[in-house]
């Protein structure tokens, strides 16, 4: 298959794309530079602009076997000023756009779409209620963003694409993301919860979300929301202990959730000092096999 991965160039984009060439697939990367291709015609690197319009960029969606959107500002890359805001909604708004409006010019459709989205879709809580893909969105900031990414995609299913929304939790591992900014303290013997520890974190295996990418481009019955996380989600305190043990350190140094309101602002308060307990009941039912279901399985894996 040729799969297109749109924001293929970051820490989960080029995991996938790792994976998808292990399986004998080609795989096409729209970012900002070309600077991931190689010299053989399995993986190229395909410069694009997402403003919202297709540009020559988009000869690449047509024919292809599936595309997944995974472009958009990291969301914990910077503190949230008004105009860091402004740019985490409309790099995932517009560059969505611009998958739709080149979707149009292609006379050969791709089988699936996978959307790129998050549980933050569900909203913040300090402890809050199981949640599933079932549940309501929320109201806050990171809940709007997702709601609005979300909707940009739904005209890909009346162009009959199958369309998949991957609501991904916190992938793990040590090579980017979440965790790699979070073991260096522990390594140093610093490490601890995040103000109560009582927030929910609903996390995934690097491994466990590449797969369940994989798995979903190849059948044909995942279609809608699914929840990419790991079905027993923990409180931060669990996490804080879990990389301690991986790592050998002890895990009893709290951050205060005043110090990271300073640090982090609105971030901190709304993905840092509160969670989401959510369940992956989609990606089980449909019989997704996760390989790391539980922390004290996936943490020493991830920071090995």
């Amino acid at each position: 298959m040729r799969i297109v991965i749109a924001g293929g160039t970051g820490f989960l984009g080029r995991a996938l794309a790792e994976r998808l060439l292990g399986g004998g697939h080609r795989v096409v990367l729209l970012g900002r530079d070309a600077a991931w291709s190689r010299g053989d015609s399995s993986l190229r690197a395909v410069q694009w602009t997402p403003n919202g319009e297709a540009g020559p960029w988009a000869a690449e969606l047509d024919g292809a076997d599936g595309v997944v959107n995974l472009a958009g500002a990291g969301i914990a890359d910077r503190r949230w000023t008004t105009a860091r805001k402004k740019l985490l909604l409309e790099s995932r708004v517009q560059s969505t756009k611009s998958l739709v409006a080149g979707l149009r010019r292609s006379q050969t459709m791709p089988s699936v779409f996978i959307q790129g989205s998050a549980v933050g879709f569900y909203g913040a809580f300090d402890n809050g209620p199981e949640l599933d893909e079932r549940s309501s969105p929320g109201t806050d900031f990171l809940a709007g963003v997702c709601v609005a990414w979300e909707a940009e995609a739904q005209p890909v299913s009346m162009m009959g694409t199958r369309l998949v929304v991957l609501r991904s939790g916190i992938a793990l591992s040590h090579t980017g993301g979440a965790l790699a900014k979070m073991l260096p303290p522990f390594r140093f013997f610093v490490g601890g919860r995040i103000g109560s520890g009582r927030q929910y974190l609903s996390w995934i295996h690097l491994d466990d979300w590449v797969g369940l990418v994989a798995w979903a481009i190849a059948n044909p019955a995942v279609s809608g929301p699914v929840n990419a996380c790991a079905p027993n989600p923990v409180p931060n305190r669990e996490i804080a202990r879990a990389i301690g043990r991986a790592v050998h350190r002890p895990s009893m140094a709290p951050v205060p959730a005043f110090v990271m309101k300073t640090m982090f602002g609105q971030m901190a308060s709304d993905t840092l000092l509160r969670g989401q307990r959510v369940l992956p009941r989609r990606a089980i039912e449909l019989g997704y096999q996760f390989r790391y279901p539980t922390i004290d399985q996936a943490m020493p894996a991830a920071v090995k």
